[in-house]
């Protein structure tokens, strides 16, 4: 804490609360100013701020979090791999307990627990290092044309190798078909990759029953858990899961950390893509930032201390967003299978509104309109084109991130300003005014000049 209190001393601020991982204690408190009446947090510099509504994209660090990290960026600074003296043991012991703490959140053994800079590096590793350690024999791939930008990457990325992706369609409700998926094995498949939730639509995919399915064609199973760690009850064992790609980020945790987790029996081989110190059972060379592991592990901890208590609050708040827009606004679509769904991501439609216009509106709330890796694109989200959704409706989404902090006050500022916006862009469209008057916008023929 006497980092802390030198930082508030220097700023004129308080210094916060202590919080141990693990230990009994009051529950952190939401960031200061939100849920105020302007729906709006000042910074310390007096710059208004919005509300933060985009967890999907990343959560804010837990206050227990950062305490258990504060040690390791001042005292115990040494590196986890000198084991000659006292300071790399502290380090190590540090990085041998957050590994434990990972493990334990998954049902696996601490062994099998891979640190890398994040779920970015955790799906490369698994899937180009899976394929390419098995490439004398096998040579085919399995994943969903709704996975994250790096797993479609690292996939296009062994094709030019001449690997052969199977990329399987989902249906409306953005769920694969288990029958599409067991059609598509060949003699040769070396992998399936399927993530585990969502992270535009927040739909959850059928993992015990993909689990069971690879593993009765011993064909490895890889899911990308990112957006499911810590929110949903996961089990590598029950679940039948080979590989699992974990993000610190997205759990509470500190951003350029992550794990692979990789399944020792029956045990799965991997190609390094690295080279160096042979860290990591020599699957990933490099020092570990022993704050940052520890952070994760931190993470990981806390997650599985509130996992019940945040999912039940989190589908109260869930609930309560969607069902006062719905009330107050027709035309509203929710993408994504209604019910297989993490609540805490809902994607809703608004039809007759560019989703851009909307989100520029909302400038005292902070939302997105898809993925965070896309959002410098215009183009309309390969997830809900994925899913068969129109382009209108595409590029009218928005994406509500409901977390750990989120306060009821922030929901109903959220869907105050969100209904007053859609109402006022309606009025100024004169497609809302066509559809107004009955006319059925599918049945013109539109020119262009």
């Amino acid at each position: 804490m006497l980092l802390w209190r030198r930082l508030a001393a220097l700023r004129g601020q308080r210094a916060p609360r202590r919080f141990r991982a693990g230990a009994p204690g009051p529950r952190p408190v939401p960031r200061p100013g939100s849920g105020s009446r302007s729906g709006r947090t000042i910074d310390g510099g007096g710059a208004p701020r919005p509300l933060y509504m985009d967890v999907q994209a990343t959560t804010p660090l837990d206050p227990r979090v950062l305490d258990s990290m504060l040690p390791y960026l001042t005292a115990y600074y040494g590196n986890p791999h000198s084991r000659t003296h006292a300071y790399g043991w502290e380090s190590e012991a540090a990085m041998e307990k957050a590994r434990r703490q990972v493990a334990d959140l998954i049902g696996a053994d601490s062994r099998e627990i891979i640190f890398t800079s994040g779920a970015t590096e955790s799906n490369n590793m698994a899937i180009k290092g899976v394929a390419r350690f098995y490439k004398s024999r096998k040579k085919h791939i399995i994943t969903t044309q709704t996975e994250h930008k790096c797993v479609l990457d690292s996939c296009r990325s062994l094709e030019t190798e001449g690997f052969h992706i199977t990329y399987l369609p989902v249906k409306k409700n953005g769920l694969i078909d288990l029958k599409e998926l067991e059609a598509a094995f060949q003699p040769d498949t070396s992998l399936v990759s399927v993530m585990t939730v969502n992270n535009e639509i927040g739909v959850k995919q059928p993992i015990h029953d993909i689990g069971e399915i690879c593993r009765a064609r011993n064909v490895f199973f890889h899911t990308d858990a990112a957006q499911a760690i810590g929110k949903i009850p996961m089990d590598v064992n029950n679940m039948k899961i080979d590989l699992m790609s974990i993000s610190g980020h997205k759990i509470y945790g500190p951003k350029g950390v992550g794990a692979l987790y990789v399944r020792r029996r029956p045990r799965v081989r991997l190609e390094p893509l690295q080279s160096g110190g042979g860290q990591e059972r020599g699957l990933r060379s490099g020092t570990v930032p022993t704050p940052l592991a520890v952070g994760l592990g931190a993470a990981c901890e806390v997650a599985q201390q509130e996992m019940e208590y945040d999912h039940k609050r989190i589908s109260q708040l869930a609930e309560r967003l969607v069902t006062k827009i719905m009330s107050e606004v027709p035309d509203v679509v929710m993408n994504g299978d209604q019910k297989h769904r993490y609540p805490g991501c809902i994607n809703l439609s608004f039809a007759y509104v560019e989703g851009e216009s909307l989100l520029m509106a909302l400038k005292d709330v902070a939302l997105s309109s898809g993925s965070a890796c896309t959002s410098a694109s215009l183009e309309p989200s390969y997830v809900l084109r994925a899913i068969g959704t129109d382009e209108d409706l595409a590029h009218s989404s928005i994406r509500f991130g409901i977390g750990r902090f989120t306060t009821e006050e922030e929901v109903d500022y959220t869907v105050q300003k969100c209904i007053q916006h859609v109402k006022r862009l309606r009025e100024m469209s004169p497609l809302w005014e066509m559809v107004q008057d009955g006319i059925d916008l599918k049945s013109i023929k539109w020119t262009q000049h």
